[in-house]
C-alpha cells in the first residue's frame, strides 16, 4: 500500500512541475517588464480565474439546497403574517426546527466548499506558484536585485519587499478597485436610468 501511495505522491509532483513549467513559458514574456508588474499581472489573471469560476461553477446540489433554502424561509416569512401572534411564533419555530435550519447549514457548508474551491484554492495556487518562481534566488538570477520593491521607511532603514507580500497586495488592490469600479458602474448606470423619461 505504501508503495502505491509513494508511487501516486510521485506522478502528483510530477504533473505540478509540468504545470510549473507551463506556467514559466506562459509568463516568461512578462519577466521583460519587471517583477512588480509580472506578479501583478499574474495576480489580475488569478483574480479573473476566480471571478470566473465563482460566476460559473455551481453544483447540482447546490441549486437545489438554494431552492430548499428558499422556499422553507417563504414559508417561514408567510407565518410570520399570521394575525394570531403567538400562533405564528409558534409556526416559525416549528418551520425552524422541522426544515428550514437544516436545509441552511446544508447550503452554507456547500457554499463554503464552493467558494474554497472557485476562489480560493487559484489564489492559493497561483501564490504558491509565485512563491516558487519568484523566490529571492530566482529574482536575482532573472532581474539583478533579490526583491520586487525596495521602501525606505521614516527612520531610514530598507525595507525591502518580495514578490509574495507583493502579489498578496496586488490581489487586495485589484478586489478593491473591481469593487470600486462596480460601484461606479451600477451608480452611473442607475444614475443614466433615472435622468431618462
Amino acid at each position: 500500500m505504501e508503495e502505491a501511495l509513494d508511487a501516486l505522491w510521485f506522478k502528483i509532483v510530477e504533473v505540478i512541475q509540468y504545470i510549473r513549467t507551463f506556467l514559466d513559458i506562459i509568463f516568461a514574456p512578462l519577466n521583460f517588464f519587471g517583477p512588480a508588474f509580472a506578479v501583478f499581472v499574474i495576480a489580475l489573471i488569478t483574480v479573473l480565474i476566480a471571478k470566473f469560476l465563482t460566476k460559473h461553477i455551481k453544483t447540482k446540489r447546490y441549486k437545489q439546497l438554494r431552492e430548499e433554502f428558499v422556499h422553507w424561509y417563504n414559508l417561514r416569512q408567510e407565518a410570520s403574517t399570521c394575525e394570531d401572534r403567538e400562533k405564528a411564533k409558534l409556526l416559525q419555530k416549528n418551520i425552524d426546527q422541522a426544515e428550514l435550519n437544516k436545509v441552511y447549514y446544508n447550503y452554507f457548508l456547500e457554499s463554503f466548499l464552493i467558494g474554497l474551491v472557485t476562489k480560493y484554492l487559484p489564489i492559493f495556487s497561483f501564490l504558491a506558484y509565485v512563491n516558487e518562481a519568484y523566490k529571492a534566488e530566482n529574482l536575482l538570477r532573472l532581474f539583478g536585485k533579490a526583491y520586487v520593491f525596495r521602501i525606505t521607511n521614516f527612520s531610514g532603514e530598507e525595507l525591502l519587499i518580495g514578490a509574495v507580500f507583493w502579489f498578496i497586495v496586488s490581489i487586495i488592490l485589484i478586489y478593491l478597485g473591481w469593487y470600486i469600479a462596480g460601484k461606479l458602474y451600477s451608480k452611473h448606470i442607475t444614475g443614466d436610468k433615472k435622468d431618462t423619461p
